[in-house]
């Protein structure tokens, strides 16, 4: 039987606390310390020692690390625990732009480390789901990804905007289930609730393979929205990852009588599934795969090469919206 990883935990607010209790529940898994400067507010850490500093929480042994910091402390925890040869998860985006995250690649993957990006809806069921039913090929050609997110601003959030915090999601999960990476964004921003960064974008984009893709993100609106819809040759899927809900509408086979709409040289309305579907908890998902791979028995994590791509194309939105011109995005990163 293998004995459990010694974890450690960086920073325990808004979005540590989940991890701990997540950490603190999984199978072979020990929450060992946690650091965080400001304690142990929400009381989360249970067992753990509570210090201040990485250097403190290396110190007590540790197998594997999650940092959930804001995103501005990543890089320096970040290279703080590849020097001390951590195997380490960080919470998305990787960093705040493609410089300090190419850092972080370099660091742990020179030093041989399992490292990776937590970037949770690909732990969603219904994105799960419908990646593997592209997979099989049950859409056929595909044509168009477009992903709604949006809702009310969250508290937690003070140092990056809606593109890094939110739009790096569907910038992820898009390019996750497609299998392909983007290859030019044309974007724009508006600023609308006094905050230094911006609040609300609109992206369309291409992929590599030629797929259009567009997303629309704000946290303006009191309408909580977390959609992704894939249009293809046999159909439209639509993902509801705030409920994990995957629902197909197939193109129909049917021929219609009313001549308005028999004359339009398009498809038709066919059937309608909403598949069911298991619903574990993304986040403990996300922590079993992580402690699989540091085990050496899986490899499904996103790593931090890969989340650093997705920094890349965010980077290239606001510098789309910016300069008002299309961006092509660095293929060589």
């Amino acid at each position: 039987m293998m004995s459990d990883l010694r974890v450690g935990l960086v920073g325990i607010g808004m979005m540590g606390r989940h991890h701990a209790r997540v950490l603190r529940s999984i199978e072979g898994l020990e929450l060992i310390a946690v650091a965080d400067p400001a304690g142990d507010k929400h009381g989360m850490a249970g067992q753990a020692e509570v210090v201040a500093t990485v250097a403190e929480m290396v110190s007590i042994g540790i197998d594997m690390a999650v940092v959930a910091t804001p995103t501005m402390y990543h890089l320096e925890a970040g290279l703080e625990l590849a020097s001390a040869n951590v195997h380490t998860m960080i919470e998305k985006p990787l960093a705040t732009n493609a410089a300090e995250s190419k850092q972080l690649v370099d660091a742990f993957e020179d030093a041989g480390l399992v490292n990776a990006v937590g970037h949770i809806e690909r732990c969603n069921p219904a994105l799960v789901a419908l990646r593997a039913r592209l997979d099989e090929g049950e859409l056929g050609d595909i044509y168009q990804v477009a992903t709604r997110r949006q809702g009310p601003f969250p508290n937690r959030i003070a140092d990056v905007g809606v593109v890094k915090d939110l739009a790096t999601h569907d910038i992820d999960l898009t390019a996750w289930v497609l299998q392909d990476d983007y290859k030019s964004v044309s974007a724009h921003t508006a600023h609308k609730s006094g905050r230094p960064h911006e609040d609300l974008i609109s992206v369309t984009a291409r992929t590599l393979n030629g797929t259009v893709v567009s997303h629309l993100v704000n946290w303006l609106s009191p309408l909580k929205e977390r959609l992704t819809v894939v249009t293809g040759e046999k159909g439209t899927f639509i993902a509801d990852t705030l409920n994990a809900d995957l629902t197909f509408h197939e193109n129909g086979l049917v021929a219609t009588e009313w001549d308005r709409i028999a004359s339009f040289r398009g498809v038709t309305e066919g059937n309608s599934t909403r598949f069911a579907i298991p619903k574990p908890e993304p986040l403990k998902v996300q922590h079993e795969a992580f402690r699989d791979a540091v085990r050496g028995t899986r490899q499904d994590i996103v790593t931090m090469r890969q989340g650093m791509r997705t920094v890349l194309v965010a980077d290239a939105c606001i510098e789309s919206a910016r300069e008002e011109r299309t961006v092509v995005i660095d293929q060589e990163l």
